[in-house]
């Protein structure tokens, strides 16, 4: 293409645009001299023309080309100082990536010319001349229209109704008899009939994906024959990855066909993001992108500019501080959102978000970008509220408008199931977590409840393994975390043993009964409504096999866990009281005679403080009022009044039946004892019902 083709355009929008006659490209570097836009043949290797783009206003550098358009593969070229020790790492001979490409094409070679330096000497003050554009992914212009037919009525699904799913795109359908071949582990498949009637069916309401942004193999993983399986190491922002598409040079119309199938049967789709750090690495790391376009700009260096400040463990941090960078994160969000039709983010490293250069702040530049913003105030907004810096953990330290996600909940679950965390610990944490949470007008599901994550073990192998089982990562098991709360139930990983069997399968239900019957929101792993295994692994971050992905062969213990799981989550959405809003007090409300949550101990008195005390005490109740006061109205409830009847005690337990204002008995609804339904038997109060051993019980009181 001629250079004299070439036009003026706009600074904005950032990215490659095509208006329907050519495209405006605008790139933002603060440092840069010189821009030049590279065009690719259709296979995407060979380069047909560098073009400089010829107009810079207010730090971006743009130009039009008419004539250019959707399928068209392109990369930059950004030149300025190589001078690494004042933070600058030009260096044209290096094709880089769009930060705001809305499609890639074709997957990073890992080679030395993708480094800036001479790779061979490990010397990153060297420069380096190869081309690194043939071992590149490219850069493809978009055309965006899609035709949302359905989507203008589309309600969000209210917070306390909000059920979340965690699970991997391809995981998911790479190994589903129902999905035909060619589409398993993909957006395609994802969005097939029998895999969106399943989610359906489920009763969750909100799909969270792991990444499905850009990113890369990490070298070392490919060497061992390894993949960067989870996808924690994002190089474009707002393009979905092109791995996942059955269809690649189609990947974005085939992920929103996808989106708008879920939206179809009512589901929201949620994804989670990583912002805080790139592909790139430290110093040492290849230049691919950012680093090569304004390193000074995009990551946060100490004084001693040629090093990266690493609060994510990555090598290198994103630099929030910076408003062309807090520009990209919320215009990428504001495009999923806006374009994608994503329902929700959940943000990896959340604390990264909020650091300034003198740490966390909850009024940092970017939360108040966001708390400002009229898209992303009414999208669904979730925290992971911590980073490996300095005061990293800020659990509950969001602002309002936030969720969290909840360690703390995990933990004391767990460690209550295993009888090592007394009742005072758990309560709050089935509460929402109040301590941590109500502040500022926060609601109680700022609280994301979670027993299990991509990260860690499995529901099935928390009760099957007490110890991690990582062998197959190629690290000799040094990796992943040491400390998982779990418990074999007597004999590490699978056994004939028909008492230990029954024992972990009711443990498992009374994890996913505690998970579903708190206050706060919860949040699934994706397998574990039907006891999915890794085999002991508890980071198969790197794991593109059948250990991470779904194995739809349920068996009979899969399918009636399936089942209970099923019925877990309707009677959490035909209760309201086990979903409130409003976070529970335990006081007396004297205008509405009523209180709200009433603990009870096994002889069915409301607890004193010497029960509190009592670090024995493992059988207990929990009433919640059905009549208490549900808004800021005042005025009394009209719910139904249930009791949940949690022992961690290893054997029976006689637990006694309060009184409940209104009623003449109680309904059992669930007992982790009895897999399958129950028959609703009623139980007068001040009658003592058998509590199993390690067991979990619902009731519903019988109006009078």
């Amino acid at each position: 293409m001629p250079v004299k083709s070439i036009e003026e355009g706009l600074p904005y929008p950032l990215g490659a645009h095509w208006d329907g006659k050519g495209t405006n490209f605008a790139l933002f570097s603060a440092n840069a001299t010189k821009v030049e836009v590279c065009l690719f043949d259709e296979s995407g290797e060979r380069e047909l023309s560098r073009i400089d783009l010829p107009e810079y206003t207010d730090q971006i550098f743009h130009g039009y080309l008419p004539d250019v358009g959707p399928g068209t593969f392109y990369g930059y070229r950004v030149h300025g100082p190589y001078e690494p020790k004042a933070g600058h790492r030009f260096n044209p001979n290096k094709l880089l990536l769009d930060p705001y490409a809305r499609a890639h094409a074709g997957s990073l070679k890992w080679d030395p010319a993708v480094f800036g330096y001479q790779m061979e000497t490990g010397d990153d003050l060297t420069f380096d001349e190869r081309d690194s554009a043939p071992f590149m992914p490219k850069c493809v212009i978009v055309d965006p229209g899609f035709d949302w037919v359905g989507e203008a009525g589309r309600q969000m699904v209210p917070w306390d109704q909000t059920i979340v799913y965690e699970v991997h795109v391809k995981g998911f359908t790479k190994q589903h008899p129902g999905v035909p071949k060619g589409l398993q582990g993909t957006y395609a498949g994802f969005g097939s009939a029998p895999m969106v009637e399943y989610l359906a069916a489920l009763g969750v309401t909100s799909i969270e994906l792991l990444p499905v942004h850009t990113f890369i193999n990490d070298s070392n993983l490919l060497e061992k024959k390894l993949v960067n399986y989870w996808g924690y190491n994002t190089i474009g922002f707002f393009a979905p990855d092109p791995r996942y598409a059955s269809d690649v040079p189609n990947s974005l119309r085939e992920f929103k066909e996808m989106v708008a199938r879920l939206h179809a049967a009512g589901l929201e789709v949620i994804i989670d993001v990583v912002y805080n750090h790139t592909a790139e690495g430290n110093e040492l790391g290849p230049t691919l992108s950012f680093k090569g376009i304004d390193n000074v700009s995009y990551y946060r260096l100490p004084a001693d500019k040629r090093r990266y400040i690493n609060d994510t463990g990555t090598g290198n941090t994103v630099n929030l501080s910076h408003p062309r960078v807090i520009q990209m994160v919320t215009d990428s969000l504001r495009y999923w959102s806006e374009h994608m039709h994503i329902d929700g983010f959940r943000f990896d490293l959340g604390t990264i978000l909020a650091r300034e250069i003198y740490g966390f702040d909850e009024q940092s530049g970017f939360l108040k970008a966001v708390d400002q913003d009229p898209v992303l105030t009414r999208v669904k907004l979730i925290a992971e509220p911590w980073d490996c810096g300095p005061g990293g953990y800020q659990v509950g330290g969001f602002p309002p408008g936030w969720a969290e996600w909840n360690d703390k909940f995990r933990d004391t679950v767990r460690d209550f199931w295993r009888a090592e965390a007394p009742v005072a610990q758990l309560a709050p944490r089935i509460c929402a977590s109040s301590d941590l949470f109500s502040r500022g007008g926060r609601r109680a599901w700022a609280s994301v409840n979670f027993i299990t994550a991509h990260d860690g073990f499995t529901l099935n192998d928390w009760a099957s393994y007490n110890d991690k089982h990582n062998e197959a990562n190629g690290e000799n098991n040094r990796d992943g975390n040491s400390s998982n709360r779990s418990w074999n139930c007597g004999v590490e990983g699978p056994t004939g043993d028909k008492a230990i069997v029954e024992l972990r399968n009711r443990q498992k239900r009374n994890m996913l009964a505690t998970l579903l019957f708190s206050q706060g929101t919860p949040m699934l792993l994706g397998g574990d409504e039907f006891g999915r295994t890794q085999h002991g692994n508890n980071n198969a971050y790197c794991q593109d096999s059948d250990i991470s992905w779904f194995d739809w062969n349920l068996g009979g213990d899969g399918n009636d866990l399936l089942a209970f799981t099923k019925r877990l989550i309707k009677l959490r959405q035909s209760y309201p009281a086990l979903r409130r809003s409003r976070f529970l007090t335990g006081q007396y409300d004297g205008d509405l005679d009523v209180k709200d949550v009433t603990w009870i101990n096994a002889n069915g008195h409301e607890m004193q403080d010497a029960n509190w005390k009592d670090a024995s005490m493992k059988c207990f109740g929990m009433l919640l009022d059905g009549h208490a006061q549900k808004t800021g109205i005042k005025r009394r409830g009209q719910d139904k009044t249930v009791l949940m009847v949690m022992n961690s005690y290893e054997g029976l337990v006689d637990f006694t039946f309060p009184k409940s204002e209104g009623g003449k008995a109680w309904t059992l609804l669930v007992d982790t004892n009895i897999p399958d339904a129950v028959s609703e038997a009623e139980f007068e109060f001040a009658s003592i019902y058998q509590v199993t051993g390690r067991s979990l019980l619902l009731f519903a009181v019988k109006e009078a």
